[in-house]
């Protein structure tokens, strides 16, 4: 395949290229080992937060700021999979319909196929296809799922938790993880009661959060989006955040942990598909007799499949 289109930015070829890749098969990874060494250089922000909060608002807001800094801008947005179709209810493509037609920005939306962690399995290889194809930010918005969405700090450089004043108190959402994964907040709808009351409830919890001389402390950035106010110092942050990993010299090591949990995905999945097959069902189906008479566990099952694939190793 020759990605030439895709490096000068074809949208066509960059949404064919995104297509295939979601297919998951020989190709897909052919693929991906070719653009690789076009991939680094785009900065990427997970934007995540309960459903309701304003996420596809705020995205929209970042983005027309971004491409009037002519900036080129790609969006992921990872919706819920359709229980009848199997696709994504594409709601933030529709919400998008705005910054969508322009030339530097190119929105993908996508399902999340059961993946529990919010992102779409097949989000980070989409994310590097867009790098590669010369996209300064990625920006990915996460279905807002709450407690089992952080795996988004896997994709991101930053991450941003957007919060509305009827999110619940402080602990709920230390319940829900969302203290933990964000790199600094936004607390949208601050037009709404109570407002002020949920941003001095997040800075008490804030407190308590561990961080030494070299920690970037959360920020809780106030927003009303659909008015465009405080998108300007969201956009701020972000760079500042990444100022801070880059003068702290935690960029690059961010980075490489994120290619290193993303390596053992990959193995993980191979070794699934090539150990579940056809052969090794049956295999299994005709073991499972001697569970259920009780002559073996399920332990035992587990521990005789893993010696039959260490001799084939």
């Amino acid at each position: 395949m020759n990605f030439d289109k895709l490096f000068e930015n074809n949208r066509r070829t960059l949404a064919r290229t995104i297509s295939k890749v979601e297919q998951g098969n020989k190709e897909s990874v052919e693929i991906l080992k070719s653009i690789y060494p076009k991939v680094g250089n785009a900065y990427r922000v997970g934007i995540t937060g309960p459903p309701g909060a304003g996420k596809s608002t705020i995205t929209n807001q970042l983005t027309k700021i971004l491409i009037q800094q002519n900036k080129k801008v790609g969006i992921i947005a990872v919706d819920p999979t359709s229980p009848f179709t199997g696709g994504a209810l594409l709601g933030d493509r529709v919400r998008m319909n705005d910054i969508g037609n322009n030339k530097n920005v190119f929105i993908r939306s996508m399902a999340t196929r059961g993946s529990l962690g919010g992102l779409s399995k097949k989000s980070n290889d989409v994310a590097d296809i867009m790098d590669a194809a010369g996209y300064d930010f990625i920006l990915i918005e996460t279905v807002g799922v709450g407690q089992s969405e952080l795996d988004i700090v896997q994709a991101s450089d930053t991450t941003i938790v957007v919060l509305v004043p009827e999110s619940g108190d402080a602990v709920q959402a230390m319940k829900a993880g969302l203290m933990e994964i964000a790199d600094f907040f936004v607390l949208n709808k601050f037009d709404r009661p109570g407002a002020k009351r949920a941003a001095a409830s997040l800075k008490t919890i804030l407190t308590l959060r561990y961080h030494d001389e070299t920690t970037y402390l959360p920020k809780i950035i106030s927003t009303i989006a659909t008015e465009n106010k405080g998108i300007e110092e969201v956009l701020d942050t972000i760079t500042e955040h990444k100022n801070h990993l880059i003068s702290n010299d935690k960029f690059s090591k961010l980075r490489l942990e994120r290619i290193k949990i993303r390596v053992k995905e990959i193995v993980e999945e191979k070794l699934r598909k090539d150990l579940w097959n056809s052969e090794t069902d049956n295999s299994l189906l005709l073991s499972l007799e001697k569970v259920i008479s009780g002559n073996i566990s399920p332990y035992h099952l587990a521990e005789d499949i893993l010696d039959q694939i260490k001799i084939k190793i």
